[in-house]
């Protein structure tokens, strides 16, 4: 099992950035989406519009962010993307978002090709690299947009982009803890199986066939095993908390919140029950953002816990999906900074490579 301890970083600010456009979950060109529907998952609405990159709805986050903060750009020496819908198969995304933003020739970039938990590995990623003292102020960007092909509407999926700020602080931090975990043995859990490499872009990708849900879709969509998630998740996210409270002796019922990856209520809410939280520990976005992948952790900080993360507060994230992985968050805050959210209007004036 993975466990890592940070003594020398702190999570220093948290943006987050969505589409202004609102589509409601029931609509009258939606079949699937049921009252049923809509008290399993919980979503009501979600944020989406097919002109965004999760890049383009990260880049004013980080803008936003940076200047909340104060940095000075020339001092940012780290900088990771973490997404599954990258703007390009090559090159990395965090490449074109550092020249998007100015950031210094001496800043390392990097991308991190994960959905649900990639924020919790982004995080101990940039801290890996910030707890050597070399890099002092890095940012993690997280979210994704699913901007690929036409396709059926998909109600439980919603486009953000979020960025964490990390500050190198070796006098005052107090320790993060985190604990990591794979099972790729269900690799196909969660899947768009088409466009890589082992099955190629062809005539045939666009074809629609029928899935075990009943639903028609082609091989550049993504598709689950609904109820192997669904036991994955309500069985790994409470033991990866406990694991990670055992090792480091903590009790998590210490903590002020607990942020769970938003999956869909009825999971979350097994998950919640089986760690004996109050429901005021558990904040909740997906009611109006949809589950929003690698973004929901921060983006339920930034719209949930704006206002309650004055002075000195402890919080758990705990991240569940595709991979399979996840991974769990232990961190304090002092004043965290939390940057309004950034909602983008369509405007058709989004960057493009000309093709």
């Amino acid at each position: 099992m993975a466990f890592i301890k940070f003594n020398n970083c702190k999570i220093a600010g948290i943006s987050a950035g969505v589409p202004e456009n609102v589509e409601p979950t029931i609509s009258n060109s939606d079949r699937y989406a049921t009252e049923e529907y809509l008290q399993t998952t919980g979503i009501l609405e979600k944020r989406y519009s097919n002109e965004f990159t999760a890049s383009d709805l990260c880049l004013p986050a980080a803008e936003r962010l940076i200047a909340d903060l104060g940095w000075d750009r020339k001092d940012i020496d780290g900088f990771f993307f973490i997404s599954q819908t990258p703007d390009y198969i090559l090159p990395a995304t965090s490449c074109v978002l550092h020249g998007r933003l100015g950031l210094p020739k001496s800043c390392m970039t990097l991308d991190i090709s994960l959905g649900c938990s990639g924020w919790v590995y982004g995080i101990s990623t940039a801290m890996g690299m910030v707890e050597s003292g070399y890099l002092r102020k890095v940012l993690v960007l997280a979210g994704d947009a699913r901007k690929h092909a036409e396709e059926e509407p998909d109600q439980l999926f919603g486009y953000a982009g979020t960025v964490t700020a990390i500050e190198y602080n070796p006098l005052k931090a107090a320790p993060v803890m985190i604990q990591l975990g794979s099972d790729g043995t269900r690799f196909d859990t969660i899947i768009r199986p088409g466009g890589g490499s082992r099955n190629q872009l062809n005539f045939n990708s666009l074809s629609p066939k029928k899935c075990e849900d009943g639903r028609h879709r082609h091989a550049l969509q993504t598709r689950m095993k609904g109820m192997d998630v669904f036991a994955f998740g309500i069985t790994t996210a409470p033991k990866s908390i406990k694991q990670l409270s055992k090792e480091f002796g903590f009790d998590y019922h210490d903590y002020d919140f607990v942020v769970f990856h938003q999956a869909n209520l009825m999971m979350n809410e097994i998950i919640r029950k089986k760690l004996n939280l109050t429901p005021e520990k558990v904040p909740y976005s997906l009611t109006k953002f949809g589950n929003t992948s690698s973004a929901s952790i921060p983006l339920t900080i930034v719209t949930q816990l704006a206002d309650k993360l004055k002075g000195h507060k402890k919080i758990i994230g705990c991240a569940f999906g595709v991979g399979l992985s996840w991974g769990t968050i232990a961190f304090e805050t002092d004043d965290l900074v939390i940057s309004p959210l950034v909602e983008l209007p369509s405007t058709n004036n989004i960057i493009s490579d000309g093709n």
